[in-house]
């Protein structure tokens, strides 16, 4: 698994430029898709249920980053609202919290979710916003914007999300 990884953001913002909190897993993916199985297929549902962002999917593409606002993932315990992010090859998502259910989720699938607790500030103030290129080295816990040449700190990972990570999968080894 790469330890750094590089790619444009999106940064979910409402229409007046605020980062979105409390996005849900029936915004991430609608529950009238729950039925579709192959995760290759989920990609195109991907927060197809969040206001502004419906079109997401066709304009997403592999390596980009999500920046999100409190508690992203929160809700149900559907496993698809991170498989579609990995159906597109999206490579993390930075959020100032995630839902626990969600968290516990992408940890164990080895799909990289990171904390930042000052992103608001960073999105407000412009020095992240949609269309930049990022990198996240996981071992130093860095984002850098290299379209705007600044460089924050993100909560690092757990050891045990770290282990998970590296694996692949918490039951990579037991399948």
């Amino acid at each position: 698994m790469e330890l750094k990884l590089k790619g444009n953001i999106w940064v979910l913002t409402d229409k007046k430029g605020n980062l979105i909190d409390d996005i849900d897993t029936d915004q991430i993916y609608h529950n009238a898709y729950l039925h579709i199985t192959e995760i290759e297929e989920m990609g195109k549902y991907a927060l197809g249920n969040l206001e502004g962002w419906e079109d997401f999917s066709k304009k997403a593409k592999p390596g980009d980053i999500i920046i999100a606002g409190a508690n992203f993932g929160a809700g149900s315990s559907r496993q698809q609202a991170v498989d579609c992010f990995k159906a597109l090859g999206i490579s993390a998502i930075i959020a100032e919290s995630f839902g626990a259910i969600y968290k516990r989720n992408a940890i164990n699938s080895a799909f990289p979710i990171l904390t930042f607790d000052s992103v608001k500030e960073k999105v407000k103030n412009g020095e992240l916003e949609t269309g930049d290129l990022v990198e996240i080295d996981l071992e130093t816990a860095e984002l850098k914007n290299l379209t705007k040449e600044k460089v924050f700190k993100l909560n690092p990972f757990s050891t045990v999300q770290k282990d998970i990570y590296l694996k692949g999968s918490l039951f990579k080894n037991y399948k």
